[in-house]
């Protein structure tokens, strides 16, 4: 029951057909993530709500993370989920939360969630990729910053020089 349930709530959230490309367009942000994939793989992914494993393909591409049922990912293909990687803080080693081998976690501001790969390998692989991807997509304090300095009104301060010039002339 649980599980109809949850498959009615997701059926509502992407819209009544699920293999129609503007369910599609909408869940991917745009992003064309049936080709040119920066990572593609199969990962264990512990469930949000029902914290069970579930073997996903996982696509990273443009800065966002998808997942789906089968690797077979097409146009017409609707993510399970999407991570946006910019909102992420950290991607690290977690055998030692999970107590499990080759295990990793991606941390936001609003949860952890977690991942298997199939070897040490894969998991580098994995946490290198979607750490590139981080920094990348993600724009620190600093930016902001450097921003605010470039976009400041130069005219302000050119007068000042101009007026302490003119009447030393």
């Amino acid at each position: 029951m649980a599980a109809s349930l949850w498959r009615v709530v997701m059926d509502s959230v992407s819209g009544s057909s699920s293999s129609s490309p503007s369910a599609a367009d909408a869940a991917s942000g745009g992003v064309e993530f049936w080709h040119g994939a920066e990572r593609t793989g199969w990962l264990n992914k512990q469930g949000e709500y029902i914290k069970t494993w579930r073997r996903r393909w996982f696509v990273l591409k443009q800065g966002r993370l998808f997942w789906f049922k089968d690797p077979a990912v097409t146009r017409a293909s609707v993510p399970r989920g999407v991570i946006p990687v910019a909102s992420c803080l950290t991607v690290k080693g977690a055998e030692d939360v999970l107590n499990r081998q080759f295990a990793f976690e991606l941390s936001t501001p609003a949860e952890t969630m977690y991942f298997i790969a199939d070897s040490e390998k894969e998991k580098e692989e994995w946490i290198n990729s979607i750490g590139r991807s981080i920094v990348q997509h993600s724009r620190s304090i600093a930016d902001d910053e450097v921003v605010d300095y470039d976009s400041r009104p130069k005219a302000t301060a050119q007068p000042k020089d101009s007026e302490e010039s003119e009447p030393a002339a």
